[in-house]
């Protein structure tokens, strides 16, 4: 480690420098591909507010499947609302010149193509701020436009065996499950599409089996009524009627539009619509007001987009090897692939819904992904309502570091939306406080109909899953409790709307483990006055655990943080209580592999499930251990001698090893590991990860690569900066990346020394330690 005061007398021989724009650096990573695409899965991802669109020219055809946040139907299964066709008369896009391209700056895609008689430009874009995208073309001659609204759910569809696996009802479907039909129309020459929920959803099928009826009438019910769709227009557009024909093996219905005459623009606009109505007239009066606003914000609406992505550039960027952008080498990969996944995550910026780790807004037919899935366009592996928290972790802790504190909203959303019914839980199961959310639960809150068991013992507790993976998994929902703890640190802005779900999360455990200890014997605590945390997990691996180390690692870290926040946030009662239980927290297990000391994943075990490495999270996420933190080789022998530690390793999919190995400072395994884990995808796209452990694109593969990069760059420890804690002196590299306390840092690193830093505010830089070797 380099001396601080040489340090920092260096940082006083910087204080001049001016930052760098990124603009010039993002143009490079710009996807541009020169050929038309094969199918579907070599589509280019673009959108922007909560829309998602999969671009790809197709046998002269431009095709887009569009998505949009929060469209759950009956089965809640995640729909996508369509696919669009675009065809021109003459062609110029079926000549020998073309190109589409990625305009990151921008957010938008262009497409241009010649057949050496004629030329056109079409572009695609979406409203960051509104529920509209846009398709617009220009000819330097006349031709003529035909748009095709898409439907494979122009009539009912039964799911079976696998593709059940799309929706909640997953492996336990009820017979004839259907994905029912949508309602398409041509209304005034534009087209109109809508899906309405009916009356009854898997939401009521799992509130009966839960045995949660009681209280049916106070729940949180997002899917009863939900109706969504929208319309699809374009200026002196006309219907031209509809047709039928196969994409995939899925036979769809079309819905077609045509520019009256031959001209040499024409712009098509898609206006979306998603609401709770229960009559279509009020979901059809909320879609025309949208038109309207949007008629009204027209001349303005594009730039502000513009605007917003060009700030969002600047929020924060990791350039690798900027001065040498070479697609073939594998560290630049890393930079640019590192930038595109984050152009996927600001597609569903404000979303309804968080952005799924499975896919996100971007999937596509699924056949593509593995031929055993043939099956419509809509199908995902996993569900579509079903938020694993193990998985949506990884999609929401980079943006803490990235800037994108407004993007977290979704997620936290998703939990405050569902605090009632998980609360309503432990009233109606066990009769005590607190709120139980469960590993695998979805969006209405309630564990999936189909892990919660459909074969489930006489007599067995009705508030525990009857599942080897997910019983007694309830800690993960404290990783949602760091975030926010983590976005008050990071940004200054209150969270005093995130205080009652937290100390509801402390409640359950205080309370359930005193309760399930007192069904065993008199005392609720043990001999030392500390909870027993049994029955328990350590992730999904390590099952029915006695004091499990996530746990332990979770509960004392939130405990701590909340003590830690300001007066104002509670008063001393709560004060008094959270301190009492943070004293009954046990503490964390050690074992030993070649004669060194180690993290267990727990005190005791019965079983080993699946392949996590929970033993390490007091690395990642709880950083207990760490760069500059107290007894840093003991994790480092846990990551470099236990057995199921190195068993378990892997770059794929959700694995956060390179994670692990950055927090440790070990930089080589850092390299090498975030090398494969944010190398191109091997799809025609190069952030199309997967499937990985779940499905394409593989979310939770990009949000743990871009960590683990991040963690490579920068640590922190309460106000301590820590630069380059694990990055190799041989990789250049301009970052800007963010800290606790509002803090900004920009750097970049040329030929193994730092020639410049800026730090905002400027009095943080007493606390930057460089730690490159």
């Amino acid at each position: 480690m380099r001396s601080r005061k040489l340090f920092l007398a260096f940082i006083l021989c910087l204080a001049c420098y001016k930052a760098f724009a990124q603009t010039n650096e993002l143009a490079r990573y710009n996807v541009v591909w020169n050929s038309q695409s094969k199918n579907s899965s070599e589509s280019m991802p673009c959108g922007g507010g909560d829309i998602g669109l999969n671009v790809w020219v197709e046998n002269g055809d431009l095709l887009m499947y569009f998505s949009r946040s929060g469209t759950f139907d009956e089965n809640n299964t995640l729909l996508k609302l369509g696919r669009i066709r675009v065809h021109l008369t003459p062609n110029p896009l079926e000549g020998k010149i073309f190109k589409q391209e990625l305009v990151l700056n921008e957010g938008y895609i262009n497409i241009t193509g010649s057949d050496g008689k004629q030329a056109a430009r079409i572009n695609i874009r979406a409203d960051v701020f509104n529920p509209v995208f846009y398709i617009d073309i220009n000819s330097d001659k006349p031709l003529t436009v035909k748009t095709s609204y898409e439907s494979w759910r122009y009539r009912d569809n039964q799911m079976k065996g696998r593709e059940n696996n799309q929706s909640s009802w997953k492996f336990a479907a009820p017979a004839n499950t259907l994905t029912y039909a949508d309602s398409v129309n041509f209304v005034n020459n534009t087209i109109s599409f809508y899906h309405h929920n009916r009356d009854s959803t898997v939401f009521d099928a799992a509130v009966k089996q839960q045995g949660m009826q009681a209280v049916k009438g106070e729940m949180y019910n997002p899917l009863k009524n939900l109706t969504f769709g929208g319309v699809m227009s374009g200026k002196n557009m006309v219907a031209v009627g509809t047709n039928n024909g196969t994409y995939n093996k899925t036979q769809f219905k079309a819905w077609q539009l045509q520019s009256s005459k031959p001209v040499k623009q024409q712009a098509i606009q898609v206006t979306l619509y998603t609401k709770q109505c229960a009559a279509i007239k009020t979901w059809q009066a909320g879609l025309q007001q949208v038109l309207e606003k949007l008629a009204q914000t027209s001349a303005t609406a594009k730039q502000k987009t513009i605007d917003w992505w060009h700030q969002y550039w600047q929020r924060s960027f990791i350039d690798i090897e900027p001065d040498n952008p070479q697609p073939d080498s594998a560290n630049w990969q890393v930079g640019r692939n590192y930038q595109l996944f984050r152009y996927m995550l600001g597609c569903n910026a404000y979303g309804t819904s968080p952005t799924k780790f499975n896919g996100g807004l971007f999937t596509f037919d699924p056949s593509y992904t593995d031929t055993l899935y043939k099956f419509t366009p809509d199908f995902r592996n996993w569900g579509g309502g079903l938020a694993t928290a193990q998985n949506q972790r990884l999609v929401y802790f980079p943006m803490l570091k990235s800037g994108d504190w407004d993007m977290l909203k979704p997620q936290f959303d998703f939990y405050l939306k569902t605090l009632h019914n998980a609360e309503l839980r432990s009233k109606v199961y066990w009769n005590h406080k607190g709120a139980s959310f469960t590993e695998q639960i979805e969006n209405f809150g309630l564990p999936n109909y189909a892990e919660y068991g459909t074969k489930r013992p006489a007599g067995y507790d009705k508030g525990m899953e009857y599942n080897a993976w997910l019983e007694y998994e309830w800690d993960t929902v404290f990783q949602f409790c760091l975030m926010m703890l983590d976005e008050g640190q990071y940004s200054g802005k209150s969270i005093s709307k995130y205080i009652p779900f937290m100390e509801s999360c402390l409640t359950f455990y205080s309370e359930h483990y005193q309760y399930l200890a007192k069904q065993r014997g008199s005392k609720p605590l043990n001999g030392n006055g500390q909870l027993v945390l049994y029955p328990g997990s350590a992730a999904e691996t390590y099952k029915m655990t006695y004091n499990s180390t996530t746990t332990i690692a979770a509960l004392k870290t939130i405990l701590s943080r909340l003590l830690e926040l300001p007066n104002n946030y509670m008063n001393a009662e709560s004060r008094t209580r959270w301190a009492t239980m943070l004293a009954q927290i046990p503490p964390i297990a050690f074992s030993s592999f070649n004669g060194k000391q180690t993290i267990a994943p727990a005190q005791l075990w019965e079983r080993i499930n699946n392949q996590e490495t929970p033993q390490l999270y007091p690395v990642f996420p709880w950083h207990i251990y760490g760069v500059g933190k107290p007894d840093l080789q003991t994790a480092i022998n846990t990551y470099l001698y236990d057995t199921d530690a190195i068993k378990f390793r892997s770059h794929v999919g959700w694995k956060q090893d390179n994670i692990f190995a950055a927090d440790l400072g070990l930089t080589a395994e850092a390299a090498r590991l975030n090398t494969l884990k944010l190398k191109d995808s091997g799809r025609r796209f190069p952030a199309f990860w997967g499937p990985g452990f779940d499905w394409t694109p593989d979310h939770n593969w990009g949000g743990s690569g871009m960590i683990g990069l991040q963690e490579m760059l920068l640590q922190t420890d309460d106000k301590k900066i820590y630069l380059f804690p694990a990055w190799p002196a041989t990789w250049d590299v301009h970052f800007k990346l963010r800290a606790p306390y509002n803090t900004t840092i920009e750097a970049t690193l040329k030929g193994g020394k730092l020639t410049s830093l800026k730090v905002l505010p400027e009095e943080r830089i007493k606390d930057v330690m460089n730690m490159l070797k």
